[in-house]
């Protein structure tokens, strides 16, 4: 009765969700990332040594706000699709932020609209 489940593939699937969840959380919002990038070059300090973080935490990818772990596998990541969307995206409009789902949700100032008559 028993023998290999003709679906081995399953359980590789939930370990590479299972990390792809983790690292979803671990990421800055899109706001965060674009009000970084709108500092400028000569706005941003140089990047600290950090020994928990790939490559000393010295390779990072502002757009995408990862970590990696030499100059060459940075520079394999901007060749990647994945990268030149997330550039597109913070080149265009600002994305939306707390404020805009606030004022969405009528959380934000009451509008009672314009005064037609001065008493």
């Amino acid at each position: 009765m028993g023998g290999k489940c003709p679906h081995r593939s399953v359980k590789k699937r939930r370990y590479s969700h299972k990390s792809f969840r983790r690292s979803k959380f671990l990421v800055k919002g899109d706001d965060a990332v674009y009000d970084e990038l709108q500092k400028g070059e000569e706005d941003r300090q140089p990047l600290p040594v950090d020994e928990d973080l790939p490559g000393m935490g010295q390779y990072y990818c502002f757009h995408c706000d990862r970590y990696f772990a030499n100059v060459t596998v940075r520079d394999e990541h901007f060749k990647t699709k994945r990268h030149r969307k997330r550039v597109k995206i913070m080149l265009g409009p600002a994305p939306h932020t707390q404020l805009d789902a606030d004022l969405a949700a009528g959380m934000g100032k009451p509008d009672n609209g314009p005064k037609l008559m001065a008493m």
